[in-house]
């Protein structure tokens, strides 16, 4: 087929669909069809695309429709990558629905997770046997009778500790005895599927990062290596998963037991005993700087930031134990035993890492940043490369497969294009063209607003519980407004927590939920759904939720999420901006804000009330960025005065208003796509 005539076609196709949208149940959004004819353009000329899709315009329909023709014409995959497993899931139901719609039969498409969310018989078989006692004998019988293939499939909620017990962690892959009935072992079997076997290839970006990581390598793909288009979804979260994925982690547990099978296989492999005074001497190093590193965490356990900086560390023998170190990996090198190459290769690898972190701990390596956390009680220190930017450039944006990048919140002020997609843009190291921005259809100027808090004392270090007692005491007037049904929104996990033991001493006339733990939040948010009551979360919940009604009327954010300026990552950021404030702060901020503020409206029939608790926002506040807010926002109806909220809940949010104020809207909606 000539190129020209593949032009024509997918155009002709496009212009079918939107022209005749009600023949096929689609609502009349010129910004889906804008979305869709640019996706088409870039794949005919080769070329990357970012657009911004507001909320509202049907962004999966807009991507979906001209990646189903394209996957037509070109007999080769489409390779979706989204942010979480929860959009993930989302997407595979448009896909069924849009391919209904348009008469599409026959689409196979798989959504591929990371083996944590897979759960594995061949590591059950043995508790089976064993443990009838156990505390978690249903789960275990569950995967052993094949009830339960993914942590997905358990009723109830389940613990990240619980569930690390029964799922895939090291996959034995062809030489395992539960493969035919393994969810896992088939996902991955069918995202490496060749030309024409799979349509629709789902994953999450983690797994699309891991892919391309390994055909940087050049080992063998976890995906199939000839899509025809790539598509990343909520593409704002791609550095942060890049940097995730190229970052290595040390605990002084881990780090001994790699030392341990090192030294075992240097006896075993030379008889030569000397080996254990060297060993000896770098766990006596490695001792002292966990033990440095666990005194510094503690002195910084208020910090806002997880990733703590890591001073220069004193009386620590670096270049001694880089010696030490090199000797070691020499010698482990030179072991000619091929029965146990792969633990020849894992001790190499092991080796290698500990003398980068010992290089870049003592300075002599720039190439990389480096912090320590404290996850579960164990101090850990961490190292990733500082320009993850370039690693994109060269192994996403080569021009070899074109990549649509199509999430909701890409762009910031500015005049031109590019200057408005600049700061992600330079992130994540993107070369291509840029899309209009398609805003968002729905009416927020009639059925939103907005309110400022003007009088909660400025979030400080010296004063943080002052601000949290007052914005505990605001949450609640405004939680009582809506009747709960409000969403509340964190920018620390300290901060929840304060506001959530303040809570429980209430005596509250809603109830109240807390984000669950683990991945998928599910279950605590159709909990919220039933009762009208008010949910705390931060982090995942920023996005992703997608809450359509009267269920969810209100959305606080408490504090304005700028990044953390003593995480060593945004350090980094602002240490080669030209204007930090600028270039690095207002421009993320306002990026997650938008995420978080996007949770409220999700529908034509949708009223709510957006809460900013942050009173640096306020005009009296005289904030350079306040109105960076303001225009970055789509809400009209702005106020600094409680009274003008409590009038529009009254007139637009209260039970007696709600059914009537919905039905006029649906039949608004109805006759407009008629």
């Amino acid at each position: 087929m000539k190129k020209k005539s593949v032009e024509e076609q997918l155009f002709n196709a496009i212009y079918k669909i939107y022209d005749h949208h009600d023949k096929y149940g689609l609502n009349d959004r010129e910004g889906q069809q804008t979305m869709s004819l640019d996706i088409v353009d870039a794949y005919i000329n080769s070329k990357n695309i970012m657009i911004e899709a507001g909320v509202g315009i049907g962004k999966s329909f807009g991507y979906l429709i001209p990646s189903l023709y394209i996957n037509q014409f070109m007999n080769r995959p489409i390779v979706i990558a989204t942010s979480s497993i929860q959009l993930s899931e989302q997407i595979h139901q448009d896909l069924h629905t849009i391919t209904a719609k348009l008469g599409f039969s026959g689409v196979r498409s798989i959504v591929g997770k990371g083996m944590t969310h897979y759960a594995c018989a061949d590591r059950v078989a043995y508790l089976y046997s064993t443990s009838k006692n156990h505390p978690n004998h249903d789960i275990i019988k569950g995967i052993m009778e094949g009830e339960i293939t993914e942590r997905a499939n358990i009723e109830g909620r389940v613990s990240n500790a619980e569930w690390s017990e029964f799922c895939v962690k090291k996959c034995k892959q062809e030489r395992c005895h539960y493969k035919r009935g393994c969810s896992f072992y088939s996902m991955r079997s069918k995202i490496k599927s060749l030309r024409g076997e799979m349509n629709f290839i789902i994953v999450n970006q983690d797994l699309l990062i891991q892919d391309l990581l390994k055909k940087q390598a050049g080992n063998s793909r976890l995906i199939t290596p000839n899509p025809a288009l790539i598509i990343i979804d909520e593409a704002h979260n791609l550095e942060a998963k890049v940097r995730d994925a190229r970052t290595i982690e040390f605990s002084l547990r881990e780090i001994e037991n790699d030392l341990d099978n090192a030294l075992q296989l240097l006896i075993i492999g030379t008889g030569n005993r000397g080996f254990y005074s060297q060993f000896a001497s770098v766990k006596k190093s490695l001792s002292q700087v966990f033990e440095q590193v666990d005194l510094i965490i503690k002195g910084l356990s208020s910090q806002d930031t997880d990733r703590i900086k890591i001073p220069k560390l004193k009386r620590i023998a670096f270049q001694k134990v880089m010696d030490e170190l090199s000797d070691i990996h020499t010698s482990l090198s030179l072991l000619e035993s091929s029965r146990r190459e792969r633990e020849q290769e894992n001790a190499l690898e092991a080796v290698s890492d500990l003398l980068d972190l010992y290089g870049i701990l003592s300075g002599q390596l720039d190439s990389h940043l480096y912090w320590a956390s404290k996850p579960k009680r164990e101090t850990v220190i961490s190292i990733c490369p500082k320009e993850v930017n370039k690693l994109l450039r060269s192994m996403l944006f080569d021009g070899s497969t074109p990549v649509a990048l199509t999430p909701a919140t890409l762009c910031q002020g500015g005049e031109e294009l590019k200057e408005k997609y600049a700061y992600l843009s330079k992130s994540i190291g993107y070369e291509g063209e840029f899309g209009d921005r398609q805003l968002s259809p729905f009416d927020y100027a009639n059925q939103t607003i907005m309110y400022i808090n003007n009088n909660i004392p400025y979030y400080k270090p010296d004063n943080k519980d002052s601000f949290l007692t007052a914005a505990c005491q605001e949450l609640i007037k405004l939680c009582n407004l809506t009747k709960g049904r409000t969403l509340v929104l964190f920018t620390a996990k300290e901060d929840l927590r304060v506001i959530y033991d303040k809570l429980k001493e209430q005596n509250l006339d809603w109830k109240l939920f807390v984000q669950s733990e683990g991945s998928s939040q599910d279950e605590i948010i159709k909990e919220f759904r039933q009762s009208n009551g008010v949910l705390l979360g931060t982090g995942v919940f920023w996005e992703g939720i997608n809450i359509k009604g009267p269920d969810l009327s209100q959305v606080i954010i408490v504090r304005l999420p700028f990044p953390v300026p003593a995480d060593p990552v945004y350090e980094y950021k602002v240490a080669t901006a030209k204007d930090p404030q600028k270039d690095v702060y207002i421009p993320d901020m306002l990026i997650r804000l938008r995420q978080g503020t996007g949770r409220l409206i999700r529908s034509e029939t949708d009223f709510g009330v957006l809460s900013i608790l942050d009173s640096r926002m306020s005009l009296k506040a005289n904030r350079d960025y306040r109105q960076d807010v303001l225009e970055a926002l789509p809400f009209t109806n702005i106020t600094e005065d409680f009274s003008e909220v409590a009038k529009f809940v009254k007139d637009n949010i209260s039970s007696d208003v709600l059914d009537s104020k919905a039905l006029q809207l649906n039949s608004a909606t109805v006759a407009d796509a008629g």
